[in-house]
């Protein structure tokens, strides 16, 4: 697409035509989800904490690459960041492969795999801050919520694609069952953007007005906001670390469709109402979005059904679809035009610490309590989010 192409094109073809890196960077994310957890605890025999660790290790590795990826966005421009969140996740996703293949020696297989999420990692927190980004300087900066919901309905989407064909490829025969058909695919799918990433035109770092901002100060701008985020991002970790052996543990079939009912309930919501952000105001939908999310934890935690896990991944789902761009609408824009890339890797730090905490602290929240009181605390969190939204609403008023 040319640059005059771009500049005719709606705003929303400009964002789905660059969104489609974060989709490929998702899908790879999704890809283990079912079967990680499974394959540490039951597959390397290690603990639910040691399981729940390796996958909120990807989340601390997004944490500490977000300042970097700000940074680089602001001075550099978007898409060389892109690329390198593409080249990294190819490598995490040639990581993963040789993790399944060194299964017979669990401790070399843990330490590859770790090294996997590491850099997985890593490579979310470049694709996803430089699409977002690369998306607002294509469609204007009056189509911040578009390039975001649309960001969101891709990363969850890839996510909700990504779990179910893992769970598939993980079933195949060895030696490319398991992890190292995972670990291929996970490899492929990014070669494949960097493939077509050359034609895509990229778009020059505004111009400073002023010094560039600290990112300690980005920090404390968004910090209401992304305390509410962090809040109900605690039931997506819940989600994301743990469905899977919770069906395992209670000998169900079905944990990747429960996955991919989050995410497709996740997508839809995200599709038709993101709108009410602009028409109700991003407070009003974040306080709506922690309570439907409450419900759907409190659903898995109260009643331990088939059917009633699927309601509750579905409502959990539906709550966090709008949480991200409801406050990250107001987040993103108060630092300044010149400075949204820090303003976008501060307030999404929220959600990687929420994440990444919440497999240790769940984990062990399991082992000493049980799936129920697991998910009962997430829901609680979410809670604490709404009296949080509140509070900020006010100060907004």
């Amino acid at each position: 697409m040319t640059a005059q192409e771009t500049s005719a094109a709606s705003p929303t073809k400009r964002v789905l035509a660059v969104v489609l890196f974060n989709l490929l960077v998702y899908i790879v994310i999704g890809l283990p989800n079912a079967v990680l957890a499974i394959f540490v605890h039951q597959g390397l025999g290690y603990s639910t904490t040691v399981a729940g660790i390796t996958f909120s290790l990807q989340y601390f590795a997004t944490f500490a690459a977000r300042p970097s990826a700000g940074r680089l966005v602001d001075r550099i421009g978007p898409k060389p960041v892109v690329i390198g969140g593409l080249v990294t996740c190819v490598l995490s996703g040639l990581l993963i492969a040789g993790s399944g293949l060194l299964a017979a020696t669990p401790l070399l297989s843990l330490g590859v795999l770790l090294a996997s999420r590491l850099l997985l990692g890593w490579a979310e927190s470049w694709a996803a801050t430089g699409v977002i980004v690369w998306n607002i300087r294509r469609a204007g900066a009056e189509n911040t919520a578009i390039a975001i919901s649309w960001n969101g309905i891709c990363s969850y989407g890839g996510i909700a694609l990504g779990a179910p064909v893992g769970a598939k490829l993980s079933l195949l025969a060895a030696p490319y069952g398991g992890l190292v058909s995972v670990g291929i695919l996970s490899a492929a799918l990014p070669l494949f953007g960097l493939a077509i990433i050359g034609f895509y035109p990229a778009v020059e770092p505004l111009p400073a007005t002023s010094k560039p901002i600290a990112f300690s100060r980005a920090l404390r701008l968004v910090l209401p906001h992304g305390s509410a985020l962090a809040a109900g991002s605690i039931g997506f970790g819940a989600i994301s670390s743990f469905l899977a052996l919770y069906y395992s543990v209670l000998h169900w079939e079905g944990a990747a469709t429960a996955l991919a009912v989050f995410g497709f309930i996740f997508v839809v919501i995200r599709f038709f109402f993101a709108s009410q952000i602009a028409i109700r105001g991003g407070v009003f939908v974040a306080i709506v979005s922690l309570l439907v999310e409450a419900l759907g934890l409190a659903t898995l935690g109260l009643f331990q059904t088939p059917f009633a896990a699927l309601v509750g991944a579905a409502l959990t789902g539906a709550g966090f679809s709008l949480l991200f761009p409801a406050l990250g609408v107001l987040a993103v824009n108060s630092a300044g035009p010149e400075n949204r890339g820090a303003a976008l890797g501060a307030y999404s730090i929220f959600i990687d610490l929420a994440i990444a905490f919440s497999g240790l602290f769940l984990g062990q929240v399991i082992e000493f309590a049980g799936y129920r009181t697991m998910f009962a605390t997430t829901a609680v969190c979410c809670l604490g989010g709404v009296l949080i939204s509140r509070s900020l609403g006010r100060r907004i008023s």
